[in-house]
């Protein structure tokens, strides 16, 4: 077998909007595999074919949906507007062009710093355990899995954290990989502000300690976090409470006596959600920094890549010699709508419900049409609030045709699930590739979430019957992990065979033409009295260094040079950009730099850089840019 020091690549770290996408690339002279991560919620169907589109138009057949993972972090507090079913279409207001076109660049961008940089290289696999920064949300659903299952975990969720090291040839460090299993809800829903959460902050931790002197999404060294089966993981470790009188919340159903759902909220180990994602970011990356450190197993041997597109709502799935159940049409069920303790519904929905209402199922009747028969006894006992696999206007609700996909480096094999696979589901995903395949049973398999496309949850089929917000958003019935499993399983032998040329290809996905925003067309812009655009606030300086795109920077005045250097930008932790959409056509944008105890001593200013938009005869967008006074940063104000 050889050895991965023919290619490995790093250097592939990009910030687009401030969100952040990193690439890595690994070859072993003969097959390359790519895996990409995001800071963004998901990625979508229509995400992933427009960024195969143009890695097509540039490099052919080298990078195709066989070799290529994308993957979400799953921050909720990233864009959106980058699906085509109408069901996420309408809840994130449309298909919004000026969302998915930068997240396309940014993505393909990476790949193209990634390919460029390519090097010969060396690769690590560690593995250790963090505890307390995660705690199963739906602890009730867990306990209807089989007791001996289990009692073969200590817990009822996964601590576990895997790493890959990457090295050059001289032992120097190119980058870190990291899978855990936590939700990046850490800025819950209470948060306004574009952040890439508690595996951002790791990642910006990492990436901060190793390049020095570089700003947020610059340098050399690239450390990418990923979730894992994080389906039913919170990072909010205090538990759900009732806000409106501080008890514990009702434990079946995550509800309070007064407020319902939205009165229960869980929260994280700090003061507030900044302050817990600090935490929890903090303790993934002192992990993983350790893990990083300690290092020594190095992978070997070839990398593989296997992928099939499959229709979801059409597998049979053989149990047994004698049995076979069904996956099913797409379906959401009531407690759908009653969220979670991450943040509950509005509405009067409660988790565990599996029994529809009629007031709600009335409603639906009328406007949507009952749900059949069929796809009724298909998900049962889910309760159907939404049959999205029956609704197809203006495009189908969901997706039926769905990516199966598994790439190995060595022994590492990382299998790219699909949605959002809770505690227990990712561990028989794991044993499944193993069982009954001798070349992965000491393989390190990795679960890797939110990949290649969208499909909410994946529960077991004993806590599909608990229905609670996982369970009811398992869309394709109780029967959707067995047949991942299966799917899995059959990649995995392939490999292991050699025989991935032979496997079918499935179904090929829909690539839907006019798709719409629902955002209306901006207003234009108006300035306060006594003030114009284009007032100038500041002359600019003789000299600039080039720079990329940031609505804020903080910058430090060099009193030797008589020159001002960014410090901080709006991709920086200690930053908070904060813009509120104002009457008369007027908004407001508040900066806040948060000063670290790392600050220099010395002179600074904030600087903030947008656009407004007026019209003449048609609309002309034009950039401003503002500056606060200088001020002065001391360890003490007695300097002063």
């Amino acid at each position: 077998c050889s050895s991965f020091s023919e290619v490995v690549l790093m250097r592939a770290i990009l910030n687009f909007l401030r969100h952040t996408y990193r690439a890595f690339i690994v070859d072993d002279g003969s097959k390359r595999v790519v895996f990409v991560t995001a800071e963004i919620g998901m990625i979508s169907q229509r995400l992933r074919l427009e960024v195969l589109k143009e890695l097509e138009l540039k490099y052919g057949d080298l990078y195709r949906q066989e070799n290529v993972i994308l993957s979400g972090t799953h921050t909720h507090s990233g864009l959106a507007g980058y699906f085509q079913y109408t069901l996420f279409i309408i809840t994130s207001k449309g298909y919004i062009k000026s969302s998915i076109q930068p997240i396309v660049n940014g993505i393909v961008k990476s790949i193209d710093v990634a390919h460029k940089n390519m090097r010969p290289g060396r690769i690590f696999v560690s593995k250790g355990e963090i505890v307390g920064s995660n705690l199963n949300r739906s602890p009730h659903s867990y306990l209807n899995n089989p007791e001996e299952e289990r009692n073969r975990y200590k817990s009822n969720t996964d601590e576990q954290i895997v790493t890959l090291k990457f090295t050059d040839l001289d032992g120097d460090g190119m980058g870190v990989f990291s899978w855990f299993a936590v939700h990046p809800v850490s800025m819950n829903y209470t948060n306004r502000m574009v952040s890439s959460d508690n595996l951002g902050y790791a990642s910006y931790l990492f990436e901060q300690e190793k390049n020095i002197g570089y700003l947020p999404g610059e340098g050399p060294f690239v450390a990418a976090f990923a979730t894992a089966n994080s389906g039913d993981v919170t990072p909010n470790t205090r538990g759900p409470y009732c806000i409106n009188t501080g008890e514990r919340c009702d434990y079946l159903n995550s509800s309070c006596p007064i407020g319902g759902t939205r009165m229960c909220v869980a929260f994280g180990p700090g003061n507030d959600i900044f302050d817990s994602t600090r935490i929890i970011g903090e303790n993934i990356y002192r992990k993983a920094k350790e893990l990083y450190g300690s290092a020594k197993q190095e992978l070997r041997g070839s990398v593989h890549a296997a992928h099939q597109w499959v229709n979801m709502t059409d597998v049979t799935v053989q149990l047994d010699s004698t049995h076979s159940v069904k996956t099913c049409k797409p379906a959401l069920g009531h407690s759908f709508a009653a969220g979670t303790i991450d943040g509950g519904g509005d509405l009067n929905f409660t988790q565990g419900a599996v029994e529809g209402d009629p007031f709600w199922d009335g409603i639906r009747d009328a406007l949507l049409g009952a749900p059949s028969k069929e796809i009724q006894e298909c998900q049962n006992p889910k309760p159907i609030l939404f049959s999205t696999g029956e609704m197809n206007w203006p495009f189908p609700w969901h997706p039926d045709i769905v990516d199966v996909q598994i790439i190995t480096i060595g022994s590492v094999a990382i299998v790219a699930v699909p949605g959002e696979a809770t505690t227990m589901s990712g561990r028989r995903i794991r044993e499944g590739v193993k069982q009954k395949n001798a070349a992965f049973t000491n393989s390190e398999v990795v679960i890797t979430g939110l990949c290649n496309i969208y499909t909410h949850y994946i529960t077991t089929y004993e806590e599909y019957q608990v229905q609670r917000y996982e369970g009811a958003s398992t869309i394709y019935g109780p029967h959707t992990l067995s047949a991942y499993i299966q799917h899995f399983r059959g990649l995995a032998r392939a490999i292991a065979e050699g025989k991935v040329g032979e496997l079918p290809k499935g179904p090929e996905p829909p690539f839907f033409s006019n798709l719409f925003s629902l955002l209306g067309e901006p207003p234009v812009d108006r300035s306060p009295e006594n003030t114009t655009f284009g007032d100038v606030l500041q002359q600019v300086h003789p000299v600039y260094k080039v720079r990329d795109k940031t609505f804020v920077t903080v910058e430090k005045f060099h009193n030797s040079t008589s020159t001002w250097e960014v410090v901080h930008t709006d991709a920086s932790w200690e930053t908070r950009f904060y813009w509120i959409k104002g009457t008369a056509n007027q908004s407001n944008a508040t900066v806040e730099w948060h000063i670290p105890l790392s600050a220099e001593s010395g002179t600074y200013r904030i600087r903030h850089f947008g656009h407004y938009k007026q019209r003449v005869i048609f609309p002309v967008i034009t950039a401003y840019e503002g500056s606060s006074h200088t001020f002065r940063v001391t360890k003490t104000l007695y300097s002063l």
